[in-house]
């Protein structure tokens, strides 16, 4: 079990082919599409409510254009570091988050990024015209692709989880699934996590999955935190 709980501690790094599109598909096609160098749009940015996944798309798509080859950065608003090359594939996490010089900065790296060859991706939570920034940083922010990413109901996590299960070779009750969505962490990537370890302990102990196995798995969990 000790070994277990090691395994499942952390989330799988943030791909775009480990993120559950739900009603995103559209998005991720351009994320895709932008990390490949086949998108004609250089810029995208992204809004949501916290937990929606908007930090793991910037991620992914950095992760997703390093796998193409390019050269990446990723901006961190609380250092204000936007002295990056124009070639560059760049993501910003929480745009609303930007004091006034870390404003300044990005604006100058939007046009920089926009003067070269390079890409930048950047979320907040809203979308450009309800920020509260700089009016010719909300322009640039609002000049290219715009989309709003949608957090996963309770349905389709609950899917994605018996969709994920089947992937692994075994069936997901309906049971099982509302129980893990009652008791363990909400994001998708913790709860993939969660349900591939909860497969491995199954078959190391040679026991059905069943709502009190998982009942096990995740009391043990909760105590080594």
């Amino acid at each position: 079990m000790k070994q277990l709980l090691l395994d499942i501690a952390p989330p799988p790094a943030p791909t775009l082919d480990n993120f559950v599109p739900g009603r995103n598909g559209e998005l991720v096609i351009a994320l895709y599409a932008l990390a490949s160098g086949a998108s004609r749009e250089r810029f995208i940015y992204l809004w949501g409510a916290a937990g929606s996944g908007a930090s793991h798309l910037l991620r992914a798509a950095l992760d997703a254009a390093r796998s193409n080859g390019r050269r990446t950065a990723w901006c961190d608003v609380e250092a204000a570091d936007f002295d990056v090359a124009d070639d560059m594939f760049c993501a910003v996490d929480d745009v609303h988050r930007l004091g006034a010089e870390a404003q300044i900065a990005m604006f100058s790296l939007h046009n920089r990024i926009r003067a070269g060859t390079g890409a930048l991706i950047a979320s907040g939570d809203a979308p450009p015209a309800q920020l509260r920034l700089r009016a010719d940083l909300v322009t640039r922010l609002a000049s290219g692709l715009v989309y709003q990413v949608h957090g996963l109901n309770d349905d389709e996590k609950s899917a994605a989880l018996r969709r994920h299960a089947e992937a692994r070779g075994f069936r997901l009750s309906q049971e099982i699934a509302d129980y893990v969505l009652r008791h363990a962490r909400r994001d998708m990537p913790s709860l993939l996590a969660l349900l591939d370890a909860l497969d491995r302990y199954s078959l190391e102990t040679k026991r059905a999955i069943t709502v009190p196995l998982l009942r096990e798995l995740l009391e043990a969990t909760s105590k080594t935190k």
